[in-house]
């Protein structure tokens, strides 16, 4: 009975975070927490979400706690020894970080069956970017737009290929008003990728948001002409008349 309570908590307290009502959540997972005898995949999953939360909120020594009582429990436990190094990291502790990374690296290697050195880094970095990524995305769900930038460059450097950090990162520079620094990214993006469709959606976005109307239409003409049957262009071009039309 004390686990199924202890599995209706987690559930709570995961809806919670889910709902970014963090408080809420952190008071679910104090519960589990300070409920004895309580099995380990509870507890990491519980610890794991506190760390999460301490994180969002800045709150750097309470995350470390959190990550260092997961690995107590499972020392395979591959994200919250990867959370571990991102937050040495970013504290400056750097030995500990390349002690933490060096301990996820061996983790992921032998969950995983890579036949390269080279492709180990790269299925490595894409965890540590994945951990920017989010983070970048609580940030920015918040208007934390500094942070998220800054979070937005470290997932980029760890995973250069993924294109959708460059039109994340464009966003941010769009909200803080940094227009020449988006477009920026954004034509550099069509320039190195020129059929990614989202990267000429996006751009066409931006353009008209810029007020260069036929501009923006031309990269929504462009998307159909790669993809007769992209909605998203359609319904922007669509609007785009639409607004001509009420003008007129």
């Amino acid at each position: 009975m004390k686990n199924l309570k202890n599995k209706e908590l987690l559930k709570r307290a995961r809806r919670f975070y889910d709902e970014k009502n963090y408080q809420e959540s952190l008071t679910y997972l104090s519960q589990i927490i300070e409920i004895d005898s309580m099995d380990n995949e509870l507890s990491e999953n519980a610890f794991v979400m506190m760390g999460n939360i301490f994180h969002i909120q800045g709150q750097i020594g309470k995350a470390i706690k959190a990550f260092q009582k997961v690995i107590e429990l499972n020392p395979d436990h591959i994200d919250a020894s990867i959370s571990l190094s991102i937050l040495y990291n970013d504290i400056g502790k750097y030995e500990e970080g390349e002690g933490q990374f060096n301990k996820s690296f061996k983790n992921i290697k032998n969950s995983q069956k890579i036949s390269s050195n080279s492709n180990e880094k790269i299925q490595i970095n894409k965890k540590l970017s994945a951990k920017h990524y989010e983070l970048a995305e609580l940030y920015f769900s918040f208007d934390r737009f500094d942070e998220a930038l800054a979070e937005f460059n470290k997932s980029i450097v760890l995973d250069p290929k993924n294109l959708t950090l460059q039109l994340k990162l464009a966003k941010v520079y769009s909200k803080k008003n940094f227009s020449n620094k988006a477009a920026e990214v954004l034509n550099k993006l069509k320039s190195e990728n020129p059929e990614y469709i989202p990267g000429r959606i996006g751009l066409g976005v931006f353009l008209y948001g810029q007020g260069r109307v036929l501009d923006a239409r031309l990269e929504w003409q462009k998307v159909l002409s790669l993809k007769p049957s992209n909605d998203e262009a359609k319904m922007y071009l669509s609007m785009s008349e639409r607004a001509d039309e009420t003008a007129l």
